[in-house]
């Protein structure tokens, strides 16, 4: 009878243990289920926020908040924090080759175009050796370079314009260049020939050639003629002072006197005064060697080089001084005209 209390108790604590197991995998059951159910919950609003995303509009085209997409996940999402980026920063994010283009474009403007620069640089040169040609006495080397600096002077325009690399450095850099080669050579020249012969006239005429030459290239930069020239071109003016010399030096005729020295300094100065004239000229600038032209053209320029083959400093200085004279002619001829008109 002892016994029987005890084999209750021992049913009674095998009774309580299997329901508190049983509980126990009543709870696990519940656990497990509510994983699932928030594993779905997960997977379904990873859905909704990937169909917003895809629906919203760009954020580069949108403004300022939209595009944004508020999800459980958006706090361990660094674009999500409520600032938006810029749309420069966005679209230089997305277009790295911008940047690069533009820091080459700054190298290129930090240099300068080689092709032209290098044909003015010949003609500087070509300058600069006609003064040293001709305080050594070698007068007609001295005129050949005044020439040779004015075809370079005229090929560094076209080269540039045919190349497209026309810049301001190279504007620049050529009216140096035409002082020294049309403005100083020149008056050296004539001065160191004959003109040195007349004493304080002499360096006085050279002086106002110089002069005019750097007043007519001021006035041809602020100015930029194009379509006519207004007073007569530097080259044309040193290229008249040239054939003079290479005539003279061509006939043999020694060591020029006072009336020879008189002659070449009135022909220095009217020169230098049709320089800053306001006669107009006609620009080369306004042929076109592209264009096609009657067959009968090329026959005129083979005769023109068979006249100045005959003898060059003769035809060229006939050339050039018909040239600086068409600038009056021209201004004597329209006023003619317009007093006809007037009185008529």
């Amino acid at each position: 009878m002892a016994d029987r209390p005890q084999d209750e108790k021992r049913k009674l604590w095998s009774v309580d243990k299997a329901a508190k197991v049983d509980s126990t995998k009543v709870d696990l059951a519940k656990d497990d289920s509510a994983k699932d159910d928030s594993a779905i919950e997960g997977r379904s609003a990873h859905m909704q926020a990937a169909e917003a995303s895809a629906d919203a509009p760009d954020v580069a085209d949108a403004p300022d908040g939209a595009g944004r997409i508020d999800s459980p996940l958006a706090g361990d999402d660094d674009s999500h924090t409520g600032e938006t980026e810029s749309e420069e920063d966005i679209l230089a994010s997305a277009d790295p080759l911008r940047k690069r283009s533009e820091r080459r474009a700054r190298i290129r403007q930090r240099g300068i175009y080689l092709l032209p620069n290098l044909v003015t640089t010949g003609a500087l040169f070509a300058g600069f050796y006609a003064m040293i040609a001709a305080m050594n006495g070698d007068y007609l080397a001295a005129s050949l370079a005044i020439f040779v600096a004015g075809a370079l002077d005229t090929a560094d325009g076209r080269v540039a314009r045919l190349t497209r690399t026309e810049s301001a450095f190279g504007a620049e850099y050529d009216s140096l260049s035409d002082m020294v080669a049309f403005g100083v050579a020149p008056a050296l020249v004539a001065f160191s020939w004959g003109l040195s012969t007349l004493g304080q006239v002499g360096w006085v005429a050279t002086f106002v050639y110089m002069a005019c030459a750097a007043l007519r290239l001021a006035r041809f930069n602020t100015k930029g003629d194009n379509a006519s020239f207004t007073g007569l071109a530097s080259p044309s003016a040193a290229a008249i002072i040239a054939c003079c010399v290479w005539l003279w030096v061509d006939s043999g005729a020694g060591v020029p006197g006072v009336l020879a020295a008189s002659v070449m300094g009135a022909i220095t100065v009217a020169t230098a005064l049709l320089m800053v004239s306001n006669f107009e000229y006609f620009s080369p600038k306004l042929l076109n060697l592209k264009g096609r032209v009657p067959f009968i053209t090329l026959v005129f320029v083979v005769l023109g080089f068979s006249l100045l083959f005959l003898h060059p400093p003769t035809v060229l200085l006939v050339l050039f001084s018909a040239y600086a004279l068409s600038g009056p002619a021209k201004y004597l001829w329209e006023r003619r005209n317009s007093e006809a008109d007037q009185e008529s």
